[in-house]
């Protein structure tokens, strides 16, 4: 049986067909879009969702490569197959520490062009000269001109922490962006692509009738892989993956789908998608794993991170309008669209009457992985240490041993630097460290859980125990306990089966750790 070759980090379509890479059929969808009525469009996708190949297939279409698309969907559609010349402007490469890494890429690029089209090089600022180029194109060759702009935003997020520095790049790309709309008898079709759609942006504020397909049903499965290209591409990989993990392939499916599914894209019609980074790695290596994560957490959501008060309990449950997920402002001021864009929050629910959407987590790759790397701004542990303290935290936690868990999750708050995070609120600080923890190990966490009575601080559950916590900020465990008891906060458990655990612990502001607890067993 041949090899299969996974086309990981191959972003050009050319040398994922000619090279024999397994590529899924994204070709119907592009034929859909360019059969519309739309000639500038934006799509918003999260890393490593397949935005550059996306494009890197539209460009060659307009090239003209049909032998490309031999047997694919778009080549069962009579689209005349005329080459018209292509401007691919990408953005993911440079450093934009600085105006230089900018204004180099754009030379570079534009430069290119004006050699190619016979444009003698000006002094003139970037978006003349490409201005230039556009006429120059459609001149040469008598045929629209089609721009492809990959990752448009990556200057602008890497500078989310310098708006002196932003402000430069942004008005180097409102100048070269503006052509868009100023050259527009010249351009055949033009395409966007990135994390994030910044709203109010001056760059695009020409361009009125730029189609946003980011949220559209039509669309939704036109980056990453559905449920149905999982079966009907990788079954032969997932088999593979099933036999080297000793489990079924029926299993191997349901981890899949586990770890690495459940982003939702439209808030209407709910297509399933899976992470197609993480779906190659997996079945390459005939392994699961974190490889998202591994490729490293976006520069400027670190940024966020520590300049942000996240409500972490809320994250997981989260409600917005539908509207407040498709624009961001550029300080970032409003996380919740940040983090649904960039595909660490995604759609759950869709409340028609309201317009609104219940956001969550889309799957445990990212949960897991999202909290580990609050992990250091958060407590004490180093980013390498986190698996193997966990891991201690679930052997005391499965075996009842809740003295033990209190004295290592007291060592966590003692030791941290608190004067190294932007602390706003202490309390909501202990709950967030408490909850991280308890996700981490993976059990059922239930924060602020209701009951007739009230509301108790938090419910874990193991296959053994059921721990009901209560704490209080500079008063007393003994008052935490006593809370428990008189609303009555067992009672839903009852009937469980299992043993319940009573805590009741305070947090000292002064000593910023926990310095008592009470724990009752029935």
């Amino acid at each position: 049986m041949a090899q299969i070759k996974y086309p990981i980090g191959i972003q050009t379509f050319s040398s994922v067909r000619e090279g024999g890479y397994l590529y899924v059929d994204k070709t119907g969808y592009i034929a859909r879009l360019l059969d519309s009525s739309s000639k500038y469009v934006f799509l918003s996708r999260p890393r490593r969702f397949g935005k550059s190949l996306l494009l890197s297939t539209i460009k060659e279409y307009f090239l003209g490569r049909r032998d490309l698309f031999e047997g694919l969907e778009i080549s069962r559609v009579e689209h005349g197959w005329i080459k018209h010349p292509v401007l691919h402007l990408d953005f993911t490469g440079a450093n934009y520490n600085d105006n230089i890494g900018i204004k180099s890429n754009l030379n570079n690029l534009i430069s290119q062009w004006e050699k190619e089209y016979g444009i003698a090089k000006t002094d003139e600022d970037f978006g003349v000269r490409f201005g230039n180029v556009i006429k120059a194109a459609f001149d040469k060759t008598g045929k629209g001109v089609v721009i492809l702009i990959d990752e448009y935003d990556k200057p602008l997020l890497e500078t989310v922490d310098n708006p002196d520095l932003q402000q430069q790049h942004r008005d180097t790309l409102r100048g070269v962006y503006g052509n868009l709309k100023r050259m527009d008898q010249y351009i055949r079709f033009a395409m966007l692509t990135g994390v994030t759609k910044f709203g109010h942006l001056s760059i695009f504020s020409d361009l009125n009738n730029l189609y946003d397909i980011s949220m559209r049903k039509e669309y939704a499965g036109i980056c990453g892989i559905t449920t149905d290209e999982l079966h009907d591409n990788f079954e032969e990989g997932v088999c593979r993956l099933a036999e080297n993990q000793e489990i079924t392939v029926e299993e191997a499916y349901d981890r899949l789908r586990v770890l690495y599914d459940g982003y939702h894209f439209s808030p209407s019609r709910f297509v399933d998608v899976y992470n197609p980074f993480s779906i190659l790695n997996a079945l390459d290596a005939g392994e699961f794993g974190d490889y998202w994560f591994q490729t490293g957490t976006p520069t400027f959501l670190i940024k966020m991170l520590k300049t942000r008060r996240l409500q972490l309990q809320k994250l997981s449950n989260y409600v917005a309008n539908v509207t407040d997920l498709t624009d961001v402002s550029f300080n970032l001021g409003n996380f919740i669209p940040v983090l649904y864009q960039s595909g660490y929050l995604t759609i759950k629910e869709y409340d028609k009457r309201f317009d609104s959407v219940k956001l969550g987590f889309p799957n445990r790759e990212v949960e897991n992985g999202f909290l580990r790397q609050l992990i250091p701004y958060y407590t004490s542990l180093a980013q390498q240490s986190t698996a193997f303290q966990i891991q201690s935290f679930v052997l005391d936690v499965e075996a009842g041993r809740a003295e033990e868990f209190l004295i290592r999750l007291q060592s966590l708050f003692a030791d941290f630097q608190y004067d190294s995070f932007e602390l706003l609120h202490l309390e909501q600080h202990y709950q967030d460290v408490i909850f991280i923890i308890f996700k981490l190990m993976g059990f059922y966490t239930r924060t602020e859980y209701k009951t007739a009575s009230g509301r108790i601080d938090m419910v874990v559950k193991t296959q053994d125990y059921i721990y009901v916590m209560e704490f209080k900020m500079d008063r007393s465990a003994e008052e935490a306990l006593a809370q428990i008891d008189t609303k009555d906060y067992l009672l839903p458990f009852k009937a469980d089966g299992r043993k319940t655990v009573k805590i009741g612990a305070n947090f000292d502001s002064k000593k910023r750790t926990l310095d008592s607890w009470i724990i009752e067993q029935d």
